[in-house]
């Protein structure tokens, strides 16, 4: 399909939505993990890119990133689609393309000067087990094999996280003490089985309807409960953690985002912590995050409905939980657009019809996802629960600069 098709049938269906688009959903595998099996993929497609792939443990939420899955990937891998109607026929754009045609329109010149882009990638990962220990590099590291720094949320629906599985805990950073010289012989060891670094960091409970905040540079390894990650548009990572329930890490796990002359420099490779966030003695105090009501709660009980900031704590994106009571409507203003995924209930969105499924087939188009443009969340969104009894709840990511945080929300 032409480029001008393509911007047609983008205009076409901005205008049909009243700003509002359907995504459809971006699936990705990880070879080193195990899928836990709640995000509503039907549990014969866990595999359904191949065991040699990995299961299917990501849903990655209106991106404009291309995973990072190494030899075999394809070329459309962790994109999302815009879905848009050709006749009689239903075809699908890549969001990032969109916002290439059309980035004025869905997300602002202003944005589009600033940022040139959508800069913020949303997922759902879920995984039975942890995953290793990790940190993702700043912008001063990445810049040095052409990729972005990662800042990223993390914030566990209640709605997802029905059973916890098998490691309900996050180890986060580093003990008080803990030395660079402790973790270069971790590295030295890598081939010797289990590096032993969990032994210099400490494991955190983690609670549904609760979050935390993780700048680039702090070594975390997520546990098993489902977890929403807004995060800046990259794929960038490096495994600290050589061995996880008895599976062997590649050593180029932890160098795939080093520049290649300093893939054995174990000086170099440390100095990718953030050694002072690391060893933090209050790092809970700093890093955890209880979702903050958006406004006066009584007053948005009497509209209808709940809403809370639930990643508040980066310049670089940000990201809510909307709750719209049974049988009510109420109109929905934000500065900024958003993408969003239906968790729970069903209803309207403008003029769209959303519900979260029960369960998905890999290829199966969804009516959970959509974007909202800016000039549409601005004028803002009626949102209708049709259910006379379960609430319609939804997740909303916003990119870098959103004025309605800016406003004092953290």
């Amino acid at each position: 399909m032409n480029t001008n098709r393509k911007r047609a049938l983008l205009k076409d269906a901005l205008d049909a939505g009243d700003g509002i688009v359907r995504l459809a959903p971006a699936w990705v595998p990880r070879s080193f993990l195990v899928p836990g099996g709640r995000l509503k993929l039907a549990p014969r497609d866990l595999y359904a890119l191949g065991a040699d792939r990995g299961g299917i443990d990501e849903r990655w939420l209106a991106s404009t990133v291309r995973a990072d899955n190494g030899p075999g990937t394809p070329e459309d891998e962790g994109l999302s689609y815009v879905v848009v109607q050709d006749g009689a026929e239903v075809v699908k754009i890549l969001l990032k393309e969109a916002i290439e045609l059309l980035g004025d329109q869905i997300l602002g010149e202003a944005v589009m000067r600033k940022y040139e882009g959508w800069m913020v990638l949303a997922k759902f990962f879920d995984n039975a087990g942890p995953i290793p220990h990790h940190l993702h590099p700043d912008d001063e590291h990445a810049k040095k094999v052409g990729r972005v720094g990662k800042p990223e949320a993390y914030y566990f629906p209640p709605q997802l996280n029905f059973v916890e599985q098998n490691f309900p805990y996050t180890f986060f950073g580093l003990e008080p003490g803990t030395t660079r010289e402790d973790i270069i012989r971790c590295l030295e060891r890598w081939n010797e089985g289990d590096n032993g670094i969990l032994d210099h960091s400490k494991a955190y409970r983690l609670r549904p309807g609760t979050g935390w905040n993780i700048p680039p540079g702090i070594l975390h390894a997520p546990g098993t409960l489902v977890t929403y990650e807004p995060q800046k548009a990259s794929d960038v990572a490096s495994l600290f953690q050589s061995m996880v329930e008895g599976r062997a890490m590649t050593w180029d796990s932890l160098v795939k985002d080093v520049p290649e002359d300093r893939h054995h420099d174990l000086d170099y490779i440390v100095s990718m912590l953030d050694w002072e966030r690391n060893v933090d003695p209050e790092f809970m105090k700093h890093y955890y995050v209880i979702p903050k009501p958006v406004k006066s709660s009584e007053a948005m009980e009497d509209e209808g409905y709940h809403e809370f900031w639930v990643a508040y704590r980066s310049k670089e994106f940000s990201a809510k939980e909307l709750t719209i009571f049974p049988g009510k409507s109420a109109v929905i203003r934000d500065r900024a657009a958003y993408g969003l995924i239906v968790v729970q209930g069903r209803g309207t969105i403008g003029k769209m019809d959303v519900v979260s499924p029960t369960m998905i087939r890999f290829g199966e188009l969804t009516e959970d996802e959509c974007f909202v443009s800016v000039d549409a969340a601005e004028e803002g969104v009626k949102i209708t629960n049709t259910s006379a009894h379960e609430n319609l709840v939804m997740l909303k990511h916003f990119g870098p600069g959103n004025p309605d945080l800016a406003d004092g929300a953290a």
